[in-house]
């Protein structure tokens, strides 16, 4: 027969793998998103290059603006509640010993106020640089059409 200890620690063990998974979801669907998003505008400038005309092509990257700030945002939302529910592995980490309060509660929202915003997270050192590069590239190229 099993003592309360071995129960607990059970209990634990898979509230956190639960909460794990959550956390590798949230971080794939990051990594996903950057490599859609170089994909899309690959393919959308190889493809137009030789279809639309010059003075169209500058206008035409300004567009792909778009796409990136929306990428750009989906990435911070992902961090953020990849951020949230790290905080609530940590909670879990400290707490369950000793109490049962939350028990497989995967609710995040009582921890987004402990991490930063959505928008703080767009220009974090981990997102500014690769979505901010893809920007001044998009923007240097339309500059490079227009003056062509």
């Amino acid at each position: 027969m099993a003592n309360n200890n071995d129960i607990t620690t059970e209990i634990l063990h898979k509230e956190i793998d639960l909460i794990q998974g959550v956390i590798n979801r949230m971080a794939n669907n990051s990594f996903l998103l950057k490599g859609w998003l170089i994909s899309l505008i690959a393919v959308i400038l190889a493809l137009t290059k030789d279809t639309i005309v010059a003075t169209q092509l500058s206008y035409f990257n300004l567009v792909l603006l778009l796409p990136v700030i929306v990428f750009w945002y989906l990435d911070a939302f992902f961090l953020h509640k990849e951020k949230c529910y790290r905080k609530l592995y940590e909670w879990v980490i400290e707490n369950r010993k000793s109490s049962n309060n939350f028990l497989y509660n995967l609710n995040y929202k009582r921890f987004e106020n402990k991490v930063k915003s959505t928008f703080r997270i767009m220009f974090s050192q981990t997102l500014l640089p690769f979505y901010g590069l893809i920007f001044i590239v998009l923007i240097t190229l339309a500059l490079h059409n227009q003056l062509a």
